[in-house]
């Protein structure tokens, strides 16, 4: 994978560290979030895989686009896992990273977006 890629290197690290909780959630018996969170978890990076891909610039920011409900998403399922009792492991790591995340995503857009217009 290169290295160059930051967007594409941050959702693959990120995906590894979801698995993991995954498989920590499992332990706990957490069997519902856990799954949820391993899926749009490692959609993030499928989908700029895809967008790296893409046939047209707006095909490339429609799978952006995409991975960015996916991250925001995974956010969601973190903040549940975070605000409920349904386990004690601490999540603001996960959150940290997945809103940098986004940020990333949302300025790769946006500034693909300008690009068309312009």
């Amino acid at each position: 994978m290169p290295k160059d890629n930051l967007i594409q290197q941050k959702s693959f690290d990120f995906s590894l560290m979801i698995i993991q909780l995954y498989i920590s959630l499992k332990k706990e018996k957490e069997f519902v979030l856990s799954k949820q969170l391993l899926r749009s978890g490692t959609s993030i990076g499928a989908n700029i895989e895809e967008a790296i891909a893409a046939q047209s610039r707006k095909d490339f920011i429609h799978k952006m686009s995409i991975s960015s409900k996916e991250a925001r998403e995974t956010a969601y399922w973190l903040k549940l896992l975070q605000k409920s009792d349904l386990t004690n492991i601490d999540v603001s790591l996960y959150l940290n990273e997945i809103d940098q995340i986004i940020r990333i995503i949302t300025s790769i857009i946006k500034t693909s977006q300008s690009s068309i217009q312009n």
